[in-house]
């Protein structure tokens, strides 16, 4: 009678009310074993405390008037997958002022509902299984921070684990547990010098006096999305993105060495052309890259002229006025942030998360840059190394958007708040040559990888001992101590981040 639940499917409903009055029926059996006399429990009683129904549409207050914990399994939908039903339940949570809701995951529905009932009762905690989405990214300031800022806490987490599927179709979803309740319910929120907040990973547990969004024990730092840097150089940029259907932008070096064979005077038309992919996995690909090119060679070249022709007919028959407009200059990518002279960095968006370090590259101009891919023109050997240090790979770790559990860079979410710091002439100079150390123990290996230098694995001690004093440089320019956690870390680096914020 003390149990009361929401849930959409019928089946599941019913499977609930008859393990409550299995449970029941094993408690009466034991009572009559310690009591020594017979109970009378049949007929079964009509179990009202399973409510068929949508939880984001009942009313729960009036369903169930007051409860102390409040747990659940919400439904894991993308927020770019929900159904048209479900995008309604997001208007009816969130109305309309609530900003950026269209980035969050359905499950936010859940925590959005739980805290408006948390806040009709006052002895009410709860805790939720759901993506780890919710923790990542500008999700976090999207769904947490207006939370946060109506007395919500969290109370205690598990960071994000893998859960693993029965089902023959063995999905597997990467969630986060999430304990939270208002400020009214938690004694100890002023409190910080007490350790008194579970925090779980993987199979590790520590006690800390605070959880933030991020479910790291550091202050409540909401980092948003940014259009322009708040303290970097450099700007961080897409890399080119073709619109070429892969007629200017995929020759592999057998159709690149067939056509100079019969057209050796092609040879300045290709380029290296590194996608993210090309750019971890060593692999050679090549693009057309006929900016400035005179026509006169373009049409005496014909596999080339044909390259041409077919992305100028892939561009028209697009229902984009936008495309069909590109139509009028098929020889060109679609969109050109290459660099024209001296070198780039190059930042692969996409990366695992088993690397310590996410690969990055620094390039010449000569080498194109594709949009699967971020680069910062005019780069030097300075930034490399502070990008990447293990201090800005902490901080991208901690604040990054995910796909699973994959790192997703993003120049608006990473790159853009990232807090650089003032160094000396004699640190930026340490810097470079730790970076160029990375470089140089790169290039022992010419016939690897990047995925497999950088696999934890068969990482060269070479290799791995120049990211090691390059992480040392850095941080001793941050006047971070080398024995700080990589949750140390981050947590100093959003100080730094909210000093900047509040300078600016």
């Amino acid at each position: 009678s003390q149990l009361h639940g929401f849930e959409i499917n019928d089946f599941a409903c019913h499977v609930a009310q008859t393990a409550l009055w299995i449970a029941e029926n094993q408690m009466l059996r034991e009572t009559e074993r310690i009591a020594h006399r017979n109970l009378e429990f049949l007929p079964l009683d009509t179990y009202e405390g399973i409510v068929e129904g949508n939880a984001l549409r009942l009313d729960w207050k009036a369903l169930v008037p007051n409860v102390s914990y409040i747990i659940g399994n919400p439904p894991f939908v993308g927020a770019r997958l929900m159904s048209p039903e479900q995008k309604d339940d997001f208007k009816l949570i969130f109305g309309t002022d609530w900003k950026g809701i269209g980035n969050l995951d359905y499950v936010a529905g859940w925590y959005k509902k739980t805290v408006d009932y948390m806040e009709l009762s006052a002895t009410t905690h709860a805790a939720l299984v759901s993506t780890n989405s919710v923790t990542q990214g500008d999700a976090v300031a999207t769904l947490w921070k207006p939370l946060f800022e109506r007395g919500v806490s969290i109370d205690f987490a598990h960071r994000t684990f893998r859960w693993d599927s029965e089902s023959n179709s063995i999905a597997h979803v990467h969630c986060v547990i999430i304990g939270f309740s208002v400020s009214a319910n938690e004694t100890n929120r002023t409190d910080t010098s007490r350790l008194c907040k579970p925090l779980y990973d993987g199979d590790r547990v520590s006690y800390v006096p605070h959880i933030n969004a991020y479910l790291l024990p550091a202050p409540d730092v909401f980092v948003e999305s940014r259009s322009v840097a708040i303290d970097a150089p450099h700007p961080l940029v897409f890399g080119s993105m073709p619109n070429d259907g892969g007629h200017l932008s995929d020759w592999s070096p057998e159709q690149r060495d067939e056509v100079l064979l019969r057209w050796p005077e092609a040879e300045p038309l290709f380029r290296r052309f590194m996608g993210a992919q090309e750019f971890i996995n060593g692999i050679e690909r090549w693009c057309l890259w006929l900016k400035g090119t005179n026509p006169v060679l373009l049409r005496n070249v014909p596999p080339v002229l044909e390259a041409i022709a077919a992305v100028r007919e892939l561009r028209l028959a697009s229902n984009r006025a936008s495309t069909k407009k590109l139509a009028a200059t098929p020889m060109l990518f679609a969109e050109i942030r290459q660099p024209e002279t001296g070198n780039f960095i190059l930042v692969p968006r996409h990366s695992s998360e088993k690397r310590r370090y996410i690969p990055i590259g620094f390039l010449d101009s000569s080498v194109i840059c594709g949009d699967a891919n971020l680069l910062i023109p005019s780069a030097t050997l300075y930034e490399f190394g502070i990008l990447t240090s293990n201090v800005h790979n902490a901080w991208m770790r901690a604040i990054c958007g995910r796909i699973k559990s994959d790192y997703r860079y993003s120049a608006q979410i990473v790159y853009n708040n990232f807090p650089w710091t003032e160094v000396t002439d004699v640190q930026k100079a340490r810097i470079e040559q730790t970076a160029q150390a990375i470089l140089d123990a790169r290039a022992i290996y010419p016939n690897a990888s990047l995925a497999d230098l950088y696999d934890e694995l068969t990482m060269p001690p070479e290799l791995r001992s120049a990211h090691q004093n390059n992480d040392r440089a850095v941080m001793a320019a941050y006047g971070f101590s080398t024995k700080m956690t990589e949750s140390e870390c981050v947590a100093e680096l959003f100080k730094l981040y909210q000093t900047l914020v509040s300078s600016k």
